[in-house]
């Protein structure tokens, strides 16, 4: 997955050969409470105070279309910032000059267009680790306007911060507490149960589960959850060998309306491309896994499925979350929506891949490829 360099310039996010043009675009409606895809935004006209207008382009997975915020007032503070996460519909914006934080509903459309809630963090500069300059994804506990609310970074690497907005002054670096432990989770994606009121990281190759409960002043110590899986899947020996070469992300995904706790495991092969003027490696999507948590008294079981009933998945680089699709119409049940090596929907009871083809006018490539929670959540 990308991920954002802090003091550094961002990578393209959607630049996917199999994306053509379509003509569908139209302008938001506050009565439609489907996810969204932030794509960017259009300069429209700068203040003499030094916030700018502008237009915030999303895209509606369900109706594949491009959709249009208009006339979004762009404070100074955020123009001067960019954005390195994103969690319940919640923005976290830094500014690279003195590495100061804040939290904003600013891409939320249901948010006020002329004046957007800013909620100050404290400053990563009083970050003391060469780890901290990496951003891998960000999860909060609740709305930054409850007095409760933490906010969790996850660092590339083993560096997790922690702080509650409304009274800390500086991060709890947990990765400097549990150096030991977290030294093998570079690639872990940061999710936050409200079912337990814990942020939960997968451990190594997805088989545990770390997590820190809310009071970790008080308790520092995190708790190991060994898992124990059932029901894998069929697949010829050349498939799990294939497999096997992939490269991984696990992602923790709690439903808020059940509770119901799923983790996907994301298979991306890798292939080195050769030109003239450079060399890389392109990463595509090869397929998901899902498996549906039962907790007994032996502990915590993962049964593989490929049925997840009117469950959607959304997966990019915010924390991961999933809705009811019959709640959001439009939306595929028993799928997958993902943007990261690829940009489409996976059927998880067939298993292929539907790819999104990018409305007429949005950019060729994406600075902050979020999904936005619908309302309805």
């Amino acid at each position: 997955m990308l991920r954002h360099l802090i003091g550094l310039p961002k990578p393209s996010s959607w630049n996917h050969p199999v994306i053509s043009k379509t003509s569908c675009s139209r302008l938001f409606s506050s009565s439609i409470p489907n996810p969204y895809l932030t794509l960017g935004t259009t300069l429209k006209n700068i203040l003499p105070d030094g916030s700018e207008i502008r237009d915030i382009l999303l895209f509606d997975p369900a109706k594949e279309e491009m959709l249009t915020v208009s006339d979004k007032t762009f404070p100074q503070e955020l123009v001067e910032s960019r954005q390195i996460g994103s969690t319940r519909g919640w923005g976290i914006f830094s500014n690279d000059h003195d590495r100061s934080l804040c939290i904003s509903d600013l891409y939320n459309p249901l948010a006020s267009k002329s004046n957007p809630t800013m909620v100050p963090l404290p400053s990563l500069a009083a970050v003391h680790s060469n780890q901290a300059n990496v951003v891998w994804n960000v999860a909060m506990s609740s709305s930054p306007g409850d007095e409760d609310c933490v906010v969790a970074i996850k660092f590339l690497g083993r560096q997790l911060s922690l702080c509650r907005p409304h009274s800390d002054i500086r991060w709890t670096n947990v990765g400097e507490i549990l150096v030991e432990k977290l030294e093998n989770l570079e690639n872990s994606n940061l999710t936050y149960s409200k079912r337990e009121r814990r942020f939960y990281l997968p451990g190594p190759g997805g088989n545990s589960l770390y997590s820190w409960d809310l009071h970790l002043k008080k308790n520092k110590s995190l708790k190991l959850h060994e898992l124990l899986f059932r029901d894998l899947p069929e697949l010829d020996d050349s498939e799990w060998k294939l497999l096997g070469w992939c490269c991984r992300t696990e992602h923790l995904v709690e439903s808020v309306s059940s509770g119901e706790r799923f983790l996907v495991k994301w298979y991306m092969y890798a292939q080195r491309f050769f030109s003239p003027s450079h060399e890389g490696t392109n990463y595509t999507t090869r397929r998901f896994m899902v498996f549906r948590e039962k907790t007994m008294t032996e502990g915590r079981y993962m049964y593989y499925t490929e049925d997840i009933g009117d469950v959607c998945i959304f997966l990019s680089m915010s924390e991961a979350f999933c809705v009811q699709a019959s709640s959001c119409p439009g939306l595929k049940p028993n799928s997958i929506y993902f943007i990261g090596h690829g940009f489409g929907i996976y059927n998880l009871s067939d298993t292929t891949i539907h790819h999104f083809q990018a409305p007429e006018g949005a950019p060729t490539s994406f600075k902050d490829p979020y999904w936005l929670p619908p309302s309805c959540i």
